[in-house]
Protein backbone atom coordinates (compact mmCIF):
# COMPACT_ATOMS: atom_id res chain seq x y z
CA UNK A 1 0.00 0.00 0.00
CA UNK A 2 1.88 3.21 -0.90
CA UNK A 3 1.28 6.37 1.46
CA UNK A 4 -1.89 8.53 1.87
CA UNK A 5 -3.62 10.82 3.66
CA UNK A 6 -6.83 10.58 5.68
CA UNK A 7 -8.55 13.24 6.35
CA UNK A 8 -11.41 12.75 8.95
CA UNK A 9 -14.33 15.19 11.05
CA UNK A 10 -15.24 14.81 14.66
CA UNK A 11 -16.94 15.08 17.53
CA UNK A 12 -20.05 16.34 15.25
CA UNK A 13 -17.33 18.72 12.82
CA UNK A 14 -15.82 20.37 15.87
CA UNK A 15 -12.80 18.79 14.89
CA UNK A 16 -10.78 17.71 11.68
CA UNK A 17 -7.93 16.25 11.30
CA UNK A 18 -5.76 14.27 9.22
CA UNK A 19 -3.20 11.43 9.57
CA UNK A 20 -0.70 10.23 6.84
CA UNK A 21 2.00 7.59 6.23
CA UNK A 22 4.83 8.78 4.37
CA UNK A 23 7.70 6.37 4.79
CA UNK A 24 7.93 5.87 1.07
CA UNK A 25 7.92 9.38 -0.58
CA UNK A 26 10.75 10.22 2.32
CA UNK A 27 13.13 7.50 1.57
CA UNK A 28 12.68 8.71 -1.88
CA UNK A 29 13.49 12.16 -0.55
CA UNK A 30 16.65 10.35 0.88
CA UNK A 31 18.07 8.92 -2.11
CA UNK A 32 17.45 11.10 -4.61
CA UNK A 33 19.53 13.87 -1.38
CA UNK A 34 21.94 11.72 -0.52
CA UNK A 35 20.88 13.23 3.19
CA UNK A 36 22.02 12.03 6.50
CA UNK A 37 20.09 10.40 9.23
CA UNK A 38 19.38 13.51 11.13
CA UNK A 39 18.68 15.57 7.81
CA UNK A 40 16.34 12.95 6.81
CA UNK A 41 14.31 12.80 10.03
CA UNK A 42 13.90 16.85 9.42
CA UNK A 43 12.74 16.47 5.56
CA UNK A 44 10.84 13.89 6.38
CA UNK A 45 8.56 15.73 9.07
CA UNK A 46 8.20 18.71 7.24
CA UNK A 47 7.52 16.90 4.10
CA UNK A 48 4.81 14.88 5.59
CA UNK A 49 3.51 18.49 7.53
CA UNK A 50 3.57 19.84 3.54
CA UNK A 51 1.55 16.85 2.48
CA UNK A 52 -1.14 17.17 5.06
CA UNK A 53 -0.94 20.72 5.03
CA UNK A 54 -1.50 20.71 0.90
CA UNK A 55 -4.60 18.72 1.41
CA UNK A 56 -6.20 21.22 3.66
CA UNK A 57 -6.11 23.72 0.56
CA UNK A 58 -9.33 23.74 -1.79
CA UNK A 59 -7.78 25.20 -5.40
CA UNK A 60 -6.58 23.39 -7.87
CA UNK A 61 -3.53 25.61 -8.47
CA UNK A 62 -2.93 26.16 -4.95
CA UNK A 63 0.48 25.87 -3.62
CA UNK A 64 2.06 26.13 0.11
CA UNK A 65 5.88 26.54 0.77
CA UNK A 66 6.88 26.05 4.45
CA UNK A 67 10.37 27.00 5.13
CA UNK A 68 12.84 27.04 8.17
CA UNK A 69 15.97 28.80 8.21
CA UNK A 70 17.97 28.21 11.37
CA UNK A 71 21.36 29.00 12.73
CA UNK A 72 22.17 24.87 13.13
CA UNK A 73 24.19 23.18 11.04
CA UNK A 74 21.06 21.84 8.78
CA UNK A 75 20.61 25.49 7.97
CA UNK A 76 16.98 25.47 6.98
CA UNK A 77 15.56 23.28 4.31
CA UNK A 78 11.71 23.91 2.03
CA UNK A 79 8.73 21.90 0.98
CA UNK A 80 6.66 23.09 -1.13
CA UNK A 81 2.84 21.14 -1.64
CA UNK A 82 -0.06 21.42 -3.94
CA UNK A 83 -3.74 20.37 -2.84
CA UNK A 84 -3.52 17.16 -4.02
CA UNK A 85 -0.68 16.16 -1.57
CA UNK A 86 2.11 16.00 -4.26
CA UNK A 87 5.20 17.27 -2.13
CA UNK A 88 8.91 18.00 -2.73
CA UNK A 89 11.64 19.16 -0.94
CA UNK A 90 15.34 19.98 -0.03
CA UNK A 91 17.74 20.60 2.72
CA UNK A 92 20.20 23.10 2.69
CA UNK A 93 23.12 21.38 4.39
CA UNK A 94 21.88 17.56 3.74
CA UNK A 95 25.55 15.84 4.90
CA UNK A 96 24.97 16.72 8.50
CA UNK A 97 26.05 13.82 10.68
CA UNK A 98 24.92 15.16 14.75
CA UNK A 99 24.87 12.94 18.09
CA UNK A 100 21.74 11.29 19.30
CA UNK A 101 19.95 13.81 21.97
CA UNK A 102 19.52 12.46 25.35
CA UNK A 103 17.18 9.87 24.40
CA UNK A 104 18.87 8.14 21.97
CA UNK A 105 17.11 9.97 19.05
CA UNK A 106 18.08 11.92 16.41
CA UNK A 107 18.35 15.63 17.33
CA UNK A 108 16.89 17.75 14.73
CA UNK A 109 16.31 20.58 17.31
CA UNK A 110 19.77 20.87 17.57
CA UNK A 111 20.62 20.12 13.81
CA UNK A 112 18.21 23.05 13.23
CA UNK A 113 18.72 25.32 16.06
CA UNK A 114 17.24 28.83 16.45
CA UNK A 115 15.69 30.23 13.86
CA UNK A 116 12.47 31.24 11.98
CA UNK A 117 9.51 29.17 10.14
CA UNK A 118 7.85 30.58 7.23
CA UNK A 119 4.55 29.65 5.49
CA UNK A 120 3.43 31.17 2.21
CA UNK A 121 -0.02 29.88 0.81
CA UNK A 122 -0.23 30.91 -3.20
CA UNK A 123 -4.14 30.91 -3.60
CA UNK A 124 -4.44 32.39 -7.11
CA UNK A 125 -4.71 36.18 -5.66
CA UNK A 126 -3.04 39.34 -6.41
CA UNK A 127 -0.58 38.34 -3.87
CA UNK A 128 0.66 34.81 -1.53
CA UNK A 129 -0.48 35.07 1.97
CA UNK A 130 2.56 34.82 3.96
CA UNK A 131 3.17 34.17 7.22
CA UNK A 132 6.28 33.87 9.71
CA UNK A 133 7.07 32.38 12.90
CA UNK A 134 10.12 31.91 15.38
CA UNK A 135 10.81 28.34 15.97
CA UNK A 136 10.26 27.71 19.25
CA UNK A 137 11.64 23.84 19.92
CA UNK A 138 12.80 23.49 16.53
CA UNK A 139 11.77 19.86 16.31
CA UNK A 140 9.29 21.22 13.32
CA UNK A 141 5.44 19.62 15.17
CA UNK A 142 5.43 21.85 18.05
CA UNK A 143 6.91 24.39 15.55
CA UNK A 144 3.76 24.15 13.35
CA UNK A 145 1.61 24.01 16.45
CA UNK A 146 2.88 26.78 17.17
CA UNK A 147 2.42 28.18 14.09
CA UNK A 148 -1.40 27.14 13.76
CA UNK A 149 -2.15 28.75 17.30
CA UNK A 150 -0.11 32.50 16.90
CA UNK A 151 -1.32 32.82 12.70
CA UNK A 152 -4.27 31.04 12.10
CA UNK A 153 -5.47 31.39 15.41
CA UNK A 154 -6.62 27.47 15.29
CA UNK A 155 -5.74 25.61 18.74
CA UNK A 156 -3.86 22.01 16.97
CA UNK A 157 -1.96 18.90 17.64
CA UNK A 158 0.86 18.04 15.56
CA UNK A 159 2.48 15.01 15.34
CA UNK A 160 5.67 14.05 12.93
CA UNK A 161 8.01 10.96 13.22
CA UNK A 162 10.68 9.42 10.86
CA UNK A 163 11.86 6.52 11.82
CA UNK A 164 14.92 5.13 10.39
CA UNK A 165 16.48 1.91 9.61
CA UNK A 166 20.15 1.04 10.80
CA UNK A 167 21.33 1.12 6.94
CA UNK A 168 20.25 4.53 7.05
CA UNK A 169 17.02 3.53 4.57
CA UNK A 170 13.33 4.89 6.31
CA UNK A 171 11.42 2.60 8.60
CA UNK A 172 8.99 4.50 8.93
CA UNK A 173 7.23 7.91 8.52
CA UNK A 174 4.05 10.20 9.15
CA UNK A 175 2.09 12.34 10.98
CA UNK A 176 -1.18 13.67 12.35
CA UNK A 177 -2.72 17.24 12.42
CA UNK A 178 -5.92 17.77 14.50
CA UNK A 179 -7.53 21.06 14.95
CA UNK A 180 -10.36 22.71 17.11
CA UNK A 181 -13.22 24.66 15.23
CA UNK A 182 -13.58 28.07 17.11
CA UNK A 183 -16.79 26.31 18.43
CA UNK A 184 -15.97 23.53 19.89
CA UNK A 185 -17.27 22.32 23.30
CA UNK A 186 -15.24 22.52 26.70
CA UNK A 187 -16.05 19.05 26.95
CA UNK A 188 -14.39 17.54 23.70
CA UNK A 189 -11.90 19.93 24.29
CA UNK A 190 -10.86 17.98 27.44
CA UNK A 191 -11.45 14.46 25.95
CA UNK A 192 -9.38 15.49 23.03
CA UNK A 193 -6.47 16.74 24.92
CA UNK A 194 -6.22 13.60 27.22
CA UNK A 195 -5.82 11.66 24.48
CA UNK A 196 -3.36 13.37 22.70
CA UNK A 197 -1.29 13.21 25.78
CA UNK A 198 -1.32 9.60 25.72
CA UNK A 199 0.69 9.61 22.09
CA UNK A 200 3.72 8.93 22.96
CA UNK A 201 5.48 8.35 19.28
CA UNK A 202 4.00 8.66 16.01
CA UNK A 203 6.81 6.16 14.49
CA UNK A 204 6.06 3.15 17.04
CA UNK A 205 2.72 3.38 16.68
CA UNK A 206 3.49 3.18 12.68
CA UNK A 207 5.98 0.46 13.53
CA UNK A 208 3.57 -1.76 15.22
CA UNK A 209 1.88 -1.78 11.94
CA UNK A 210 -1.16 1.05 12.72
CA UNK A 211 -2.15 2.62 9.59
CA UNK A 212 -3.84 6.37 9.49
CA UNK A 213 -7.08 4.96 10.28
CA UNK A 214 -5.92 3.46 13.38
CA UNK A 215 -3.98 6.30 14.44
CA UNK A 216 -7.18 8.73 14.44
CA UNK A 217 -9.25 6.11 16.03
CA UNK A 218 -7.09 5.86 18.77
CA UNK A 219 -6.98 9.86 19.32
CA UNK A 220 -10.29 10.30 17.95
CA UNK A 221 -12.56 7.37 18.97
CA UNK A 222 -13.69 8.52 22.20
CA UNK A 223 -15.43 11.55 20.19
CA UNK A 224 -16.76 9.75 17.26
CA UNK A 225 -14.80 10.33 13.95
CA UNK A 226 -15.96 10.29 10.58
CA UNK A 227 -13.36 9.57 7.89
CA UNK A 228 -14.49 12.24 4.76
CA UNK A 229 -11.30 11.57 1.96
CA UNK A 230 -8.51 9.27 1.00
CA UNK A 231 -5.51 11.02 -0.36
CA UNK A 232 -2.59 9.51 -2.35
CA UNK A 233 0.81 11.44 -1.18
CA UNK A 234 3.93 11.23 -3.10
CA UNK A 235 7.46 13.42 -3.93
CA UNK A 236 6.69 14.58 -7.04
CA UNK A 237 8.48 17.68 -8.87
CA UNK A 238 7.14 19.73 -11.85
CA UNK A 239 10.41 20.72 -13.04
CA UNK A 240 11.57 20.02 -16.74
CA UNK A 241 13.63 20.88 -19.60
CA UNK A 242 10.64 23.55 -20.90
CA UNK A 243 10.99 25.31 -17.25
CA UNK A 244 14.75 25.80 -17.04
CA UNK A 245 14.59 27.15 -20.10
CA UNK A 246 11.79 30.02 -19.45
CA UNK A 247 13.99 30.49 -16.42
CA UNK A 248 16.93 31.29 -18.31
CA UNK A 249 15.18 33.28 -20.29
CA UNK A 250 13.90 35.76 -17.77
CA UNK A 251 18.04 36.44 -16.53
CA UNK A 252 17.53 39.37 -19.06
CA UNK A 253 20.14 39.69 -22.37
CA UNK A 254 22.90 40.81 -20.81
CA UNK A 255 23.47 37.62 -18.50
CA UNK A 256 22.44 35.72 -21.26
CA UNK A 257 24.98 37.15 -23.65
CA UNK A 258 27.56 36.01 -20.77
CA UNK A 259 26.74 32.50 -20.74
CA UNK A 260 27.29 32.30 -24.49
CA UNK A 261 30.70 34.30 -24.45
CA UNK A 262 31.76 31.56 -22.23
CA UNK A 263 31.21 29.43 -25.33
CA UNK A 264 30.72 26.40 -22.58
CA UNK A 265 27.79 24.07 -22.16
CA UNK A 266 25.91 24.65 -19.04
CA UNK A 267 24.35 22.60 -16.37
CA UNK A 268 21.47 23.70 -14.12
CA UNK A 269 20.44 21.46 -11.02
CA UNK A 270 16.98 21.45 -9.73
CA UNK A 271 17.49 21.45 -5.52
CA UNK A 272 14.10 19.87 -4.71
CA UNK A 273 14.25 16.69 -7.35
CA UNK A 274 18.03 17.17 -8.02
CA UNK A 275 17.54 16.67 -11.85
CA UNK A 276 20.18 17.87 -14.15
CA UNK A 277 19.47 19.97 -17.19
CA UNK A 278 22.00 20.81 -20.05
CA UNK A 279 22.46 23.13 -22.62
CA UNK A 280 24.70 23.77 -25.22
CA UNK A 281 25.83 26.70 -26.50
CA UNK A 282 23.81 26.24 -29.58
CA UNK A 283 20.68 26.25 -26.87
CA UNK A 284 21.53 28.81 -25.25
CA UNK A 285 22.03 31.23 -28.41
CA UNK A 286 18.54 30.03 -29.53
CA UNK A 287 16.64 30.72 -26.08
CA UNK A 288 18.78 34.05 -26.54
CA UNK A 289 15.86 35.28 -29.58
CA UNK A 290 13.35 35.08 -27.21
CA UNK A 291 15.13 37.35 -24.91
CA UNK A 292 13.35 40.61 -24.51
Amino acid sequence: MGDYIIRATAANKQIRAFAATTRDLVEHARSIHNTSPVATAALGRLLTAGGMMGAMMKGEKDILTLQIQGSGPLKGLCVTADSKANVKGYVYNPNVIMQPNYLGKLDVGAAIDTGVLSVTKDLGLKEPYSSQVALTTSEIAEDLTYYFASSEQVPSAVALGVLMNKDNTVAQAGGFIIQLMPFAEEEVISKLEKSVEKITSITSMLESGMTPEDILEQVLGDVGFEITDRIPTQFACNCSKERVSKALISLGKKEMNELIQEGKEIEINCHFCSSHYKFSVEELKELYRFVK
